[in-house]
């Protein structure tokens, strides 16, 4: 295997979209969005960001000799928040570190454009396998302002180490 981790590139955008379409099919528990609903959009939000390269929105890619292999979206929000969201990585791809690396890569990134920015993501409660992974790239749980018990999501920050 030949790895690399770079942001998307504009003319990737579909690309992405391909890969976004298949985390929802494979896994729409992960996620917030629903597969048949995302096939009626014309086009994605991030894929317009992906082709605009805004600094404040990018998607991370994991490729295989050229092929992308995983994703990850960092968005910096109106409060100036980092978020990550749509961290996915192909089945056949799964446990090799290709996930953590790619967390990393744009952990990286996000902190080369914004210096010293808070990064969260959340992540399902029964989805252990994500929530070690994050856990092993830095991430710590905090609990939201409004969390209870019926919540499904736990909130991670990103601790530099």
């Amino acid at each position: 295997m030949n790895i690399q981790y770079r942001k998307l590139l504009p003319e990737e955008s579909r690309i992405y979209r391909t890969i976004r379409l298949e985390s929802l099919k494979k896994f729409p528990e992960s996620f917030g969005a629903d597969y048949n609903e995302a096939l009626k959009t014309e086009k994605f939000r991030i894929e317009y960001d992906i082709e605009n390269e805004l600094a404040e929105r990018f998607v991370g890619g994991a490729f295989n000799d050229g092929q992308l292999i995983g994703i990850c979206t960092f968005v910096k929000d109106e409060y100036g928040r980092g978020n990550i969201y749509q961290m996915y990585v192909k089945e056949e791809y799964q446990g090799k570190n290709i996930g953590l690396n790619l967390i990393q890569n744009v952990i990286k990134e996000a902190y080369n454009q914004f210096k010293n920015i808070e990064i969260y993501l959340e992540v399902k409660n029964d989805n252990l396998k994500a929530f070690k992974l994050y856990e092993k790239a830095g991430f710590t749980e905090v609990l939201k302002p409004e969390q209870n018990e019926m919540d499904s999501n736990r909130l991670m920050k990103y601790s530099q180490l």
